[in-house]
């Protein structure tokens, strides 16, 4: 069975490709994968390293562009257009899976040419652009949330999956994970972080809150490697050095590659909405505070943030009214209310996926024929 996976540009649609594509090697040994993507996008690195063959697309955004911009993309589009044709025809894919970003347009586009069963994968509960638009080609369409479902009046079948994510998020005990991180085992834990970037309004308020007295948890920060310097010196001018912050319990790293094990140490999460971030968070059933990004596109990280308010799993703070005074006292407040905190954790469990990995590959397995080898 052959493979081909595309999708692009941000971690948010490549790792859910890339966890799919290990579970269809569990239920199909045989199968063989190809990765069409952009050369400047994450995918460039990522992908290679994971083992999957990789190959280059020309691709680019044109919603929001002034009109030279939209016109030189769509010529890029159509450029990469005819390089996906060659490759769908030469790697001759028994089906598609897309999970987002411009790259899987001409990908999709040359797969629905060739007659090869299409399925998308999309992360958000406000799909994006793309996915809308390229499920008309689509045998089903997998979303994350039962209000993604209306999105997509065109597609074949629609299916609630939920997102993809890494087996060994549930693998780690809270104790332990704490042990491995260099944390107390038996103190509550507020984790914050913001990803591999970082965002300067929720770092700012971490210093302005942990710089304001002793904190009610042990902190561990994720600053992002753009903001880490910057973390530092603030804290350094509120005469925080590496000792007094551990004399608080507070430890600050610029990234955290064990996301696994800092979700299983934490009680407490603060963190953006990005679709990656709340699979990981309902699959591991870790209560939060979401600040959504205001700078992303159509404003879907509030949407995201939104499905698990409504559900009583987090808490939306809006970036606006981020300070350090108002997340001190919203994180004092969830600490000191142990019931809450576990009735958030039950409500985020429920939204939870564990298995949306198997559930997308059994999806292309199904557009495939129900080949097996």
């Amino acid at each position: 069975m052959r493979v081909l996976l595309t999708g692009g540009g941000t971690g948010g649609h490549v790792y859910p490709a890339l966890a799919v594509a290990s579970e269809l090697r569990r239920l199909v040994p045989a199968v063989e994968f190809l990765y069409a993507g952009t050369r400047e996008g994450l995918e460039a690195r990522i992908v290679p390293a994971s083992g999957l063959t990789f190959r280059s697309i020309r691709a680019r955004g044109f919603i929001g562009k002034r009109p030279l911009d939209a016109a030189r993309a769509l010529l890029e589009l159509a450029r990469g257009y005819r390089t996906a044709l060659a490759l769908v025809r030469a790697f001759r894919p028994h089906v598609v899976l897309g999970t987002g970003g411009y790259v899987m347009v001409p990908v999709v586009l040359a797969a629905a040419r060739c007659r090869v069963p299409v399925v998308l994968h999309e992360q958000n509960a406000l799909p994006g652009v793309a996915n809308r638009w390229l499920s008309r080609y689509a045998a089903a369409v997998a979303v994350p949330f039962e209000e993604a479902r209306a999105a997509f009046p065109r597609a074949g079948r629609v299916v609630v999956t939920g997102n993809p994510t890494r087996p060994e998020l549930l693998e780690a005990g809270t104790a332990a994970a704490r042990r491995e991180l260099g944390l107390d085992p038996d103190r509550p834990v507020v984790l914050i972080t913001s990803g591999s970037r970082g965002a300067r309004s929720i770092n700012r308020a971490a210093v302005e809150w942990i710089a304001a007295g002793p904190v009610p948890a042990q902190v561990l920060l994720s600053t992002g490697h753009g903001y880490h310097a910057e973390v530092v010196r603030g804290l350094s001018a509120a005469g925080l050095d590496a000792r007094a912050l551990a004399e608080r319990g507070v430890t600050v790293v610029p990234y955290i590659d064990r996301m696994d094990l800092a979700l299983a140490a934490a009680t407490l999460a603060v963190t953006r909405a990005g679709a990656l971030t709340i699979a990981e968070l309902t699959v591991r059933g870790v209560p939060a505070i979401l600040v959504p990004s205001p700078n992303v596109t159509h404003d879907h990280q509030r949407r995201n943030a939104e499905v698990l308010q409504r559900a009583g799993a987090a808490v939306l703070l809006p970036d606006a009214e981020l300070s350090g005074d108002r997340l001190g006292r919203l994180v004092s407040e969830l600490l000191a209310d142990g019931a809450r905190l576990e009735a958030m954790a039950r409500a985020a469990r429920s939204l939870g996926r564990p298995d949306a990995g198997r559930r997308v590959a059994r999806l292309l397995l199904e557009a495939a024929g129900g080949r097996d080898r």
